[in-house]
């Protein structure tokens, strides 16, 4: 395409457009009929000028009046209760839903693999050797040692708020670095789960596995079911680095960069719920198998929370992304 040519056909429609711009909303009827037209040409035009034949200052002019006419024709809206209602009925449980069949086989995979770790350490002493000093280990698993203290250690306010902020981070993490082909994900599961089945072997190797899953379970059902849900939610962002499908590459990462956006919100809510329960419950005093139930009872309603109204929002239609008037505008796509 010689682009030059291509200006000097099509600047008198980009001057229009600029002009009925300029007026706002002191446009007639046909007026604005007009600028809705010269709009859709002019996406079109930008299109064809990044794919065939790119220039900087060209491209930057054009993508800036079809900013502005995207944001005339369509309008401006700003968010409200409701729309915050939406995300918490609809978008949200959608968006989990949807991206199931790649953080629930995460947290099978995620739980096995603690599972085994626990197993392994537990049962061989040079490892758990390797991992501490037997005295220290001693001081670690014994009844009120470090296992125990640790929930109760600081004002369980302040305790909960960190362990909000922490898990929140690693969530988040888990969400932005998805996109760097999964390998950091599938490094913070792995540290996670570490975590988790060296608990698992030291205590068993103590004889106090009841004791630890009893410290546990009331918050940690909810706080790794949010994890998997991130690890999962990345490591689908990372696969669309690989295989956008039948969309773009560029079309596909901003569709699951936004579905992923939401799950953040969302799961920094879920997040605060198992902090509250690990800063208020798993400290307290109540019978272990009162606050085994806490903590089962949260789990079954953010899963009903998923399954029940996630399925509906999803057979309604809902993908937990945002609407297509809320989405930037995506120029067609030249021949």
């Amino acid at each position: 395409m010689d682009l030059d040519v291509f200006v000097t056909a099509h600047r008198t429609e980009w001057d229009r457009l600029d002009h009925l711009l300029r007026r706002g909303r002191r446009l007639t009827g046909a007026e604005a009929d007009e600028l809705v037209v010269l709009y859709q040409r002019t996406a079109t035009h930008l299109s064809l000028i990044q794919s065939t034949a790119p220039d900087p200052l060209l491209t930057a002019r054009l993508t800036q009046l079809v900013a502005r006419a995207r944001a005339t024709v369509t309008g401006t809206r700003k968010a409200s209760w409701r729309d915050a209602a939406h995300f918490l009925t609809t978008g949200f449980p959608a968006a989990v839903y949807r991206s199931r069949h790649w953080w629930v086989p995460t947290a099978v995979l995620s739980i096995l693999v603690a599972a085994l770790l626990g197993w392994w350490i537990g049962t061989h002493p040079e490892v758990q050797a390797a991992i501490a000093a037997p005295e220290d280990l001693r001081a670690m698993t014994r009844p009120g040692g470090e296992y125990e203290t640790y929930y109760s250690s600081h004002p369980a306010a302040s305790f909960a708020a960190q362990v909000w902020t922490n898990n929140a981070q690693a969530a988040a993490m888990c969400l932005v670095l998805g996109a760097f082909l999964c390998l950091p994900v599938i490094g913070i599961l792995f540290l996670n789960m570490l975590n988790l089945g060296i608990g698992i072997g030291l205590m068993s190797s103590a004889g106090r596995l009841d004791v630890f899953l009893g410290l546990v379970l009331p918050h940690g059902l909810l706080e790794l079911t949010a994890v998997f849900v991130a690890a999962g939610t990345g490591l689908r962002l990372g696969w669309t680095v690989i295989d956008p499908g039948p969309l773009s590459r560029r079309t596909a990462l901003a569709q699951q960069g936004r579905a992923a956006l939401g799950m953040a919100i969302g799961l920094a809510l879920v997040l605060f719920v198992s902090g509250v329960i690990e800063g208020f419950v798993t400290p307290s005093g109540l019978p272990t198998w009162a606050r085994i139930t806490i903590g089962i009872a949260a789990e079954l309603a953010f899963l009903a929370y998923v399954y029940i109204l996630g399925r509906r929002a999803v057979r309604a239609g809902d993908t937990g992304d945002l609407t297509a008037v809320e989405r930037s505008a995506e120029v067609p796509s030249a021949a």
